[in-house]
């Protein structure tokens, strides 16, 4: 299995669509067996699907997402985990022992005013989610 994770400063990034840096994780027999960062070099929104995918990525933890960028993943193959806050870490190894607290149901659905979401404990930029 191969994991990203929308990453800033080791915790999980609030927005795909304007990720700079994926924290991807290789798990094999159910543990974490290496992490590397793969910066995205400005791509984004829907150009983001393609990169996870030729990471060879299989699962995606993130904050908001889009459901344009849904159906990107979807069409990759990717699972998703949305609505995830905090550690990246904490995050995949949750996953991994199948216990990760996540919102299938998390959609930022129209860009405009900057706010926050998911809580309101980030900033996703300047659109408008809810849960």
């Amino acid at each position: 299995m191969r994991i990203a994770v929308t990453y800033e400063n080791g915790n999980v990034f609030g927005h795909f669509g304007h990720t700079e840096t994926f924290a991807v994780y290789d798990v094999e027999n159910g543990k974490v067996v290496s992490r590397t960062l793969a910066p995205t070099n400005g791509s984004g929104h829907g150009a983001l699907a393609g990169f996870l995918k030729a990471l060879g990525v299989d699962t995606l933890i993130c904050g908001g997402i889009g459901g344009g960028a849904r159906t990107a993943l979807a069409e990759a193959g990717i699972r998703l985990y949305p609505g995830v806050t905090g550690s990246a870490d904490d995050a995949v190894n949750a996953l991994v022992a199948g216990s990760l607290v996540y919102d299938p149901d998390t959609m930022c659905t129209h860009h405009g005013a900057e706010h926050t979401c998911h809580g309101g404990d980030h900033t996703c930029g300047s659109h408008t989610c809810h849960e």
